[in-house]
C-alpha cells in the first residue's frame, strides 16, 4: 500500500513538472566527503600493532586489527552467557528503545503525510439553506437552496516547495533511524559497562577482605607482642586503626555494587526487585584478542551519531528550498460538480447539475520581511547544522583515539601493577615473619600492609580498566550494528543498506 502510494505521488509530481516546466528551488544536497587526512595518532607517536601482557585474569595481548570489520553482536567476543542472556533481553524489554522505535515511526508517517500533498485535495459537501431575497419592490421572495456535490483543488507543486518539503521529513526520518541505532548502541555498551563494574566491585571487595583479614592476623600478632613487652600500646592502636580503616572501605564498595545491580536491572527494563540473578566476575569474562581498527574513511559511515548529524545537514539544506519556494508565487487548479436544486425532491434530478473551474496564482506583496527573513534563518540553520556535523566528525575520531590509546596504556599499566601487587605482597609477607622475629619496627610492618592493600585494589582496578576500555573502543568505533540482523527486523534494514554502500 505504502509503495504504490508513493509511486503514485512520484507519478503526480513527474505530471506536475512536464504541465508547467517547473523546477526544484534551493540547493540539492550532497553528503559531505569523508576525511581523506584523519588519523586516530600522530606521525611522532603512532599506536602500537599489539599490547604487553601480563600474567594474570585480563592481561592477554591484543592485537590491533587495521580494517577489521565490527561483529553485530561483538559483545560476544567476551564469551559470556549470562551477559549474551542480559544483553538479549535488554534489547527486547528496554523502555529507551521502544522510545526510539516510536520516534522512528512517528517520522515515517510524517514522512507519508507530507507526500499526500502532492496529491489533489477532494472534498464532498452538503448543504441546505432557506433564504430571503428582496427583488425590486415586488417584495421579498423566500426560498430554499440544497447543494450536494465534491470540489477538487489541487496546488501545483511549480517550484518544488512541496517536494523540498517532503526531502526535509524523509531525512529527519533519517535522523530518527540513526538515533535508534545510537540507542542499540548505548544500551549494548552500558550494559557490558555494568557488568564489567559489578566484576570489578566484587573483586575489589574480595581483596579489600583479604587485606581485612591480614591485618586483623597483624592486630593478633601485635597484641601478642604487647602481652610479652616486644610492642608497645602507640604499635596496638595503630594495627587498630589501620584495621578499621580497612573495614571502613567495605560498606562504600558494597553499596556501590548494589547501586550497579540497580542499574543493571533498569537497562534490562525491570525494577530493581526483579533481579534476575545474573552474575558477572572478571574472572569469567574473556578478553577480545583482536581489536578492530576501522579506517578513518569509513568511520564517519560506522557511527550513528555522525549519519544522524548528516541527516540533520540534510534536512536543512532542504529547508532552504521550501523557504525559497514560499517567496515564490503559488498557482492553484480548482473545480467542483454539484446538484443544486430549491427543493430536495429535484436535487437529483439530471437538470439540477452545476458545475465550477478555475485557476488562481497567488504571490506575496507585503509581509514585512517576513518570508526574506524566513529564508535567512534556514541559511543559518544549515550553517549551523554544518558546523554541528564537523564536530560530531572531530568528536567521533577523538572518541576512537581516546579508546586506543586507553586500550594500549592499559596493559602497560596492568603488568606494572601485577609487578607492584607481587612485590608488596612479597614486602608484606618478608614483614610479618621479620616482625614476629622481632627484627623490624612496627612502622616497617605497617607500612608493608599499607603498599601492599593499595597495590591489590590498584591490580583489581587496572584488570577491570582493560575490559571496559575494549568495549568503549567497540563502541567508538560504532558497535558493529550493520552486521545485526535484529535491526533489520525492526527498521527495514535502510540503515544497513546505506552502511553497505558506503562500503562499496
Amino acid at each position: 500500500m505504502t509503495s504504490s502510494r508513493r509511486i503514485i505521488a512520484r507519478a503526480a509530481s513527474s505530471a506536475t513538472l512536464a504541465l508547467v516546466a517547473g523546477c526544484t528551488v534551493g540547493p540539492d544536497f550532497k553528503a559531505p566527503d569523508a576525511p581523506t587526512d584523519a588519523g586516530y595518532s600522530a606521525s611522532s607517536n603512532p599506536l602500537p600493532k599489539q599490547t604487553v601482557s601480563a600474567d594474570v585474569s585480563g592481561g592477554a595481548v591484543q592485537q590491533l586489527v587495521d580494517g577489521k570489520d565490527i561483529p553485530g553482536e561483538w559483545w560476544s567476543l567476551y564469551h559470556s552467557e549470562p551477559l549474551n542472556k542480559l544483553i538479549e533481553t535488554s534489547l527486547k524489554t528496554n523502555p529507551d528503545l521502544d522510545a526510539a522505535q516510536a520516534a522512528l515511526r512517528e517520522a515515517h508517517e510524517n514522512v507519508l503525510a507530507g507526500e499526500g500533498e502532492l496529491y489533489p485535495t477532494v472534498t464532498g459537501t452538503t448543504s441546505g439553506t432557506r433564504q430571503k431575497q428582496q427583488i425590486g419592490g415586488s417584495g421579498a421572495t423566500i426560498y430554499s437552496l440544497y447543494n450536494v456535490g465534491p470540489s477538487v483543488s489541487y496546488t501545483i507543486d511549480v517550484w518544488g516547495g512541496i517536494r523540498r518539503n517532503i526531502e526535509s521529513l524523509e531525512a529527519r526520518a533519517e535522523y530518527q533511524r540513526f538515533q535508534l541505532e545510537a540507542s542499540y548502541l548505548s544500551l549494548t555498551a552500558n550494559v557490558v559497562t555494568a557488568a564489567i563494574t559489578e566484576a570489578s566491585l566484587k573483586a575489589q571487595i574480595q581483596a579489600t577482605e583479604e587485606v581485612i583479614q591480614i591485618e586483623t592476623k597483624s592486630l593478633d600478632t601485635v597484641r601478642r607482642q604487647l602481652a610479652l613487652g616486644g610492642a608497645s600500646r602507640a604499635d596496638f592502636l595503630n594495627q587498630q586503626a589501620t584495621l578499621a580503616a580497612a573495614q571502613a572501605t567495605l560498606p562504600p564498595l558494597q553499596k556501590q555494587l548494589e547501586q550497579e545491580r540497580n542499574l543493571i536491572q533498569v537497562l534490562a527494563g525491570r525494577f530493581p526487585n526483579q533481579d534476575a540473578g545474573e552474575q558477572f566476575d572478571l574472572a569469567s569474562l574473556a578478553l577480545p584478542t583482536e581489536l578492530p581498527v576501522s579506517l578513518p574513511s569509513q568511520l564517519v559511515a560506522q557511527r550513528p551519531d555522525v549519519q544522524a548529524a548528516e541527516a540533520t545537514l540534510h534536512a536543512a539544506s532542504a529547508n532552504i528550498g521550501v523557504a525559497i519556494a514560499n517567496e515564490l508565487p503559488q498557482f492553484t487548479l480548482s473545480a467542483s460538480v454539484a446538484l443544486q436544486a430549491s427543493e430536495m425532491s429535484k436535487l437529483f434530478r439530471l437538470a439540477s447539475g452545476v458545475w465550477s473551474a478555475g485557476a488562481s496564482a497567488t504571490g506575496t506583496i507585503f509581509d514585512g520581511g517576513k518570508l526574506l527573513h524566513t529564508r535567512r534563518a534556514a541559511d543559518a540553520a544549515y550553517d549551523q547544522a554544518a558546523a554541528q556535523y564537523r564536530s560530531t566528525v572531530l568528536s567521533a575520531f577523538q572518541d576512537v583515539a581516546n579508546a586506543l590509546r586507553a586500550v594500549t596504556s592499559d596493559a602497560d599499566a596492568l603488568k606494572a601493577e601485577l609487578e607492584a601487587e607481587r612485590a608488596a605482597a612479597d614486602s608484606l609477607n618478608l614483614a610479618q615473619a621479620q616482625y614476629q622475629a622481632g627484627g623490624i619496627s612496627f612502622l616497617t610492618l605497617l607500612t608493608a600492609q599499607q603498599n601492599y592493600q593499595q597495590a591489590h585494589i590498584g591490580l583489581v582496578k587496572a584488570q577491570a580498566a582493560r575490559y571496559a576500555d575494549t568495549a568503549a573502543l567497540f563502541q567508538a568505533l560504532g558497535g558493529g550494528w550493520w552486521n545485526r540482523s535484529d535491526v533489520v527486523a525492526k527498521d527495514g534494514g535502510a540503515a544497513q543498506q546505506k552502511m553497505t554502500d558506503a562500503a562499496l
